[in-house]
């Protein structure tokens, strides 16, 4: 769940709803439905505990075609787009370090869409963006052995980086200026208008941009030991520790810096001004160095997960064959993590951090409305199955997280159509494939 995104998308939240108590509600709202998730998913883990995760749920709960787009859209949109905009938030942090690496484009072009003008371009950054993904990909195509060595110690930097600032920002950081300025007269609107209402719902795609990938486990459920037990613990249990994480952590940024200069934090690279602000120029390096750790952890095992997923995808005769072809030595889906690269490249040249987030968080939460459609019709056409795990609170508890995803998806398409709506073309581009794959299998 670590990666870039809680380090960057405060900023963003702050100057879309100006109020800290407003921009801290979209953490604890998030996290709210994130436990609800949770435990929704933890019933579908109990009842699945096998590869495939979210595919096979919605497979199983509501036809294969929803489960074959999922897994489509996992590769044009949902996985790919993530990974590219941890890679973009590595290079965005890189800058810290090395300040001749800028957002600055050298040379691009723009396309036309009929939801906004997206532009294409070759700069420093996204450079450094596309070399991380290349070199992990290279690492992966050489074995697991290593991508899992590598990503369990970046995990160790970067939980260890979440934690010590937290406890910075609460003790030696403490700036009672900043704390006066944002728990006071300002902390919360003296009146709600529909124009607040429609921000906070287009800034809570921060939160669950930031939060998402702890269902990523659900994919590896067959490698559990006893996963009818231990996916819905680990489901429910990891979702409560991550939400309050995060929520603690935007806190420690409240009271270190004023809303203001976190909404104005130089290329939104809030944890870097805040270590800044605590331990001086040194600080923010460190963080920086942190948190660039914390993002090419996260897409190891991104890329390790998605070349696997595209590959069993490819041998079910659901997915391009050149997908399923091994490396003759290392015997890894070489083919596949290659041509996740390519596509990760491209999206990584062609939008910033906050565009490839919002690309890649409209098309999750369609997904993220469609699982608890898929518990409540297995409740019904199945309500005889084995359970180990039932969701506390049902009905109540998947619909709260249905429609809190149904609302910020439909705000976010409306109010930020510029990369939203290339998403969701794509996903619809899965329909025609599936038809296709569908015929090649019959026949």
């Amino acid at each position: 769940m670590i990666g870039a995104g809680v380090f960057i998308v405060t900023a963003d939240i702050v100057r879309q709803v100006r109020y800290p108590g407003v921009a801290l509600l979209t953490w604890v709202v998030a996290g709210i439905v994130l436990v609800a998730g949770g435990i929704t998913y933890a019933e579908l883990g109990g009842m699945f505990p096998r590869a495939g995760g979210l595919y096979v749920y919605l497979r199983e709960g509501i036809s294969p075609v929803v489960g074959y787009l999922y897994g489509w859209t996992l590769f044009t949109v949902i996985w790919t787009g993530g990974t590219a905009a941890a890679a973009t938030g590595f290079a965005r942090y890189a800058g810290v370090l090395f300040p001749s690496l800028t957002p600055k484009l050298w040379a691009g072009f723009t396309i036309a869409l009929p939801s906004g003008p997206i532009e294409v371009g070759i700069g420093p950054q996204r450079l450094v963006a596309v070399g991380s993904i290349l070199v992990i990909t290279w690492v992966n195509i050489r074995g697991v052995r290593g991508a899992a060595l590598l990503q369990t110690a970046f995990t160790v930097v970067k939980v260890a980086a979440v934690v010590a600032l937290i406890a910075l920002g609460f003790s030696i950081g403490r700036n009672p200026a900043a704390v006066t300025a944002n728990f006071g007269a300002n902390f919360w609107p003296e009146h709600l208008d529909s124009a607040l209402v429609a921000a906070f719902a287009a800034a809570m795609v921060g939160p669950f941009f930031s939060m998402d990938g702890w269902y990523a486990l659900c994919f590896a459920a067959s490698e559990l030991e006893d996963g009818r037990r231990d996916l819905p613990r680990a489901l429910v249990r990891g979702t409560v520790i991550g939400a309050t994480l995060f929520l603690l952590l935007n806190l420690a940024y409240f009271a270190v810096l004023p809303a203001p200069a976190i909404g104005a934090a130089a290329e939104d690279r809030v944890a870097s001004a805040v270590m800044e602000s605590i331990m001086g120029p040194v600080g923010g390096q460190l963080m920086a160095g942190a948190i660039m750790v914390a993002s090419f952890g996260l897409n190891i095992g991104i890329v390790l997960g998605g070349g696997r997923l595209f590959y069993a995808m490819a041998k079910d005769g659901l997915f391009f064959e050149p997908f399923g072809r091994l490396h003759p030595r290392h015997r890894t889906p070489a083919v596949a993590l290659a041509l996740q690269a390519v596509w990760v490249s491209a999206l990584c040249l062609s939008g910033t951090f906050a565009q490839l987030v919002d690309f890649t968080t409209v098309a999750s939460l369609l997904f993220f409305v469609l699982v608890p459609v898929a518990l409540f019709s297995l409740r019904r056409t199945r309500p005889d199955a084995d359970r180990p795990y039932r969701a506390a609170g049902y009905p109540l508890v998947p619909a709260l997280y249905m429609v809190a995803s149904a609302w910020v998806c439909i705000q976010l398409t409306i109010q930020r159509p510029q990369y939203t709506w290339p998403g969701l073309m794509l996903l619809a581009a899965g329909i025609p494939v599936y038809l296709m794959f569908k015929r090649r299998r019959a026949a």
